[in-house]
């Protein structure tokens, strides 16, 4: 292999020539660049990235911890890749730059990032981003001052930068618009209560009854999201039955994801009723696959996961160029809703149809 002496003797030059040739720090003739360029090409001669990053101090790697790669769910046909979604937004943003992305899966073991961060950082990466499965909070090992890392999809309590969705203003919204088509009986199937997406989400919901005069009623909140896909479907039919025998029963349903708005759908029409126009239904996610292929396509809140990866890029180039570096704790990005035909405009209530719940 040719090596920065070889390429001196070729071009009749000293090593010294040729390093400054190759890194650009210091003026040299066009004569002597040319002489120097043509004997690399000739001899094949490949400069070393690691010894100019020694001299640069700059690796031009940015190094992203997921587990995008390896803990695909198995029901990914139904329920859609966040953790993938966000890797692409951050590659959209990188590819174009001057910076080379090196991802790093977790074999979804979270005791293996330490590692993964020790190692990016012997790499001497500009800067680290982690993506997490779901939103929540992650405590994560601290990193070198002169290493500036965002997260994405997750926060943790010492204040790193991080992008989070606007969980709370997805549900208030959903339910305002709701509110708006004349629906003031909402019935709200949630996720598991110990994901903070439920907490924030409840609460815009209850913001939202509350911005338009309606009492918030907790028979028409119930948790539905198991581990189990036979108890779930068992603990949705069950909630969905005890709310629409209330004496003022649900006019629709709002679901915590667009996956079990594709089960009430099915739950519904074993009970005989229509959507939208006996019942009305939405969920949370947008995730295409469901939302637009469901008949009729189900209204729901987009869940803005290339969005989240677009910010969380940019925000560390921002750190790594010096900006922002003052600028820290969780950013949120919002994501809108996008209404479809699973809900009707409803002004007054359907005395037939509540009628008929109560008989069956």
């Amino acid at each position: 292999m040719a090596t920065i002496y070889d390429v001196a003797k070729a071009a009749n030059v000293s090593p010294k020539t040729v390093s400054r040739v190759l890194n650009g720090d210091a003026p040299v003739g066009k004569q002597t660049r040319d002489a120097v360029q043509s004997a690399m090409t000739a001899l094949g001669y490949v400069p070393s990235s690691a010894a100019r990053m020694m001299r640069s101090n700059r690796s031009g790697l940015i190094g992203l911890i997921t587990g995008a790669i390896s803990t695909t769910p198995e029901d990914a046909k139904i329920s859609g890749l966040p953790e993938l979604q966000i890797v692409q937004g951050i590659q959209k943003v990188i590819a174009p730059s001057a910076m080379t992305l090196m991802i790093a899966d977790t074999g979804g073991r979270l005791d293996r990032v330490p590692h993964l961060i020790d190692t990016f950082v012997q790499h001497r990466v500009e800067g680290l981003l982690y993506v997490a499965e779901y939103h929540q909070q992650v405590h994560l090992p601290k990193v070198p001052n002169d290493t500036p890392m965002v997260l994405a999809n997750c926060f943790d309590i010492a204040g790193t930068p991080a992008v989070i969705p606007d969980d709370h203003r997805g549900q208030h919204d959903l339910v305002t618009r709701l509110i708006r088509a004349g629906h003031h009986r909402i019935a709200y199937l949630t996720l598991r209560e110990d994901i903070i997406a439920t907490t924030l989400r409840k609460a815009g919901y209850r913001e939202a009854l509350e911005e338009a005069g309606l009492n918030y009623d907790p028979a028409l909140v119930q948790s539905c999201e198991i581990d189990s896909n036979e108890g779930e479907t068992q603990v949705l039919w069950d909630a969905i039955d005890t709310m629409l025998r209330l004496d003022q029963p649900a006019t629709v349903f709002c679901c915590g994801n667009d996956r079990l708005a594709l089960k009430v759908y099915g739950i519904l029409r074993s009970r005989g009723l229509k959507v939208p126009d006996e019942i009305s239904v939405t969920g949370y996610d947008n995730y295409r696959v469901i939302a637009e292929t469901l008949y009729p396509p189900l209204t729901t809140v987009e869940l803005p996961y290339t969005a989240i990866g677009v910010r969380a890029a940019q925000r560390l180039l921002g750190l790594i160029s010096g900006e922002g570096r003052d600028n820290s704790g969780p950013a949120v990005v919002a994501g809108q809703v996008c209404w479809r035909n699973s809900v009707t405009e409803r002004r007054q209530p359907n005395i037939t149809q509540l009628q008929l719940i109560r008989e069956d």
